[in-house]
């Protein structure tokens, strides 16, 4: 056994829910190997293996959902309680001016913070600024929450709109002499891609008894109120979001079959049934999907989709007998398939005729998220009396930046 292994072993060992998942997927593929040996002998599968085999299936489901929870928690960071921890002046005065905003609706101190940095303050309109620590902390957390987010290249912008030229042919390229010209390629072809920051909000409620508890630390319990929301947001605007007033999602995009390729769709491979996987050999159709990426974009491959299409595919099998699907083998880990993990995103579509509910490719390169710089907060204590509401918004947008990265299998024909 090599260091490597003897560490991975170690690690199973000391996790008991990754040890107790790893003994459902052992009953799993014990039951499925027996509901397969009864429709090899007898054409059909016992009714009570086939309830086993389900009833083991939804255990694997539930045990990972709660594997998941606990490794969302330990990854969870923690917000700096003292004021030891801040080091930058301004960036306690910051705390806690918005904290005598938070608690009781004290602008003087932020309006002052606003007039040092030469900034025309907007109270009435959009909020104040959160201090930068607990800006932070949101999106460390959102990032740990929302599964697109995770595999995507995240940017910032200070502006309303963030835009990128990307040559959709490649650079021009090719061996010359020391003294050649470098001529340009005709056919070189520049995309100039445009991604709006769009606002999204939440409104969380507090008693002013809440508030007023000093052992509260509101950045916290503002952390904790929306950074969950926000992150559910946009787990479903970064797959099906329309672009209106939301980011674009990466499967709103054209579709074409992947023989018919070209800039600005997104490729795909047909199942050729509709609704369903082929008939025979139906693993075939994801080493088809594999391949449909160029190897520059296998290396960082990464299937995304849903509870339910993992647990179809859990039962597919190698000629050779092996196991597609396999499970975490640490805690936190993600579940891999033909080797390549398995991103859970709830927001995906279930399998059905001519949806695309399996996606495989780089997310990195292929689908951008944009971050404006700034989360604000409003404190409204009049609309819901006698809770205070705290309009709490980012501003994001995303879309696909590299066309080629990400490749769909659509359950129909072509």
């Amino acid at each position: 056994m090599t260091a490597n292994t003897s560490t991975i072993a170690a690690e199973t060992k000391a996790d008991p829910g990754v040890e107790s998942f790893q003994r459902a997927f052992a009953a799993f593929r014990e039951t499925n190997d027996e509901r397969l040996a009864q429709i090899d002998t007898r054409l059909s599968a016992d009714v009570l293996t086939e309830e086993k085999l389900a009833r083991i299936d939804r255990t694997l489901d539930e045990t990972k959902a709660r594997l998941d929870a606990q490794a969302l928690e330990r990854a969870r960071p923690k917000l700096a309680l003292s004021e030891k921890s801040i080091d930058d002046t301004q960036t306690r005065e910051h705390k806690a001016a918005f904290r005598s905003y938070m608690k009781s609706g004290e602008v003087s101190g932020l309006k002052a913070l606003e007039g040092k940095a030469m900034t025309e303050g907007s109270g009435p309109d959009g909020g104040y600024l959160v201090p930068i620590p607990a800006e932070r902390e949101i999106m460390l957390r959102i990032a740990n929450i929302s599964p697109i987010r995770s595999i995507a290249t995240v940017r910032e912008t200070s502006t309303s709109t963030f835009r990128k030229a990307y040559s959709a042919t490649g650079p021009a390229a090719g061996w010359v002499a020391e003294a050649d010209a470098r001529p340009q390629s005709a056919n070189q072809q520049i995309a100039d891609l445009t991604y709006a920051a769009h606002e999204l909000y939440a409104m969380p409620a507090a008693t002013q008894t809440l508030l007023d508890d000093a052992v509260v630390d509101v950045e916290q319990w503002i952390a904790t109120e929306v950074a969950t929301v926000f992150a559910e947001q946009e787990g479903m605007a970064f797959v099906n979001g329309t672009g209106v007033n939301q980011p674009k999602g990466f499967l709103t995009y054209p579709q074409v079959q992947q023989a018919n390729w070209s800039w600005g769709n997104t490729g795909y491979i047909d199942t050729g049934v509709a609704g369903d996987f082929p008939a025979t050999f139906p693993s075939d159709i994801l080493f088809s999907m594999v391949y449909a990426l160029r190897a520059g974009y296998r290396q960082n491959g990464r299937w995304v989709m849903n509870r339910k299409s993992q647990s179809r595919i859990r039962t597919f099998k190698t000629t050779t007998g092996e196991y597609l699907w396999a499970p975490p083998t640490i805690a936190g880990g993600a579940a891999t398939l033909m080797n390549f993990p398995v991103v859970e995103a709830e927001a995906m579509p279930d399998i059905a005729p001519d949806a695309t509910p399996i996606a495989f490719g780089d997310f990195m390169r292929g689908y951008l998220v944009v971050d404006r710089v700034g989360i604000r907060v409003l404190r409204d204590p009049y609309s819901s009396k006698p809770y205070v509401l705290f309009y709490t918004t980012k501003r994001v947008g995303g879309g696909m930046q590299d066309f080629e990265a990400i490749k769909l299998l659509k359950f129909g024909v072509a």
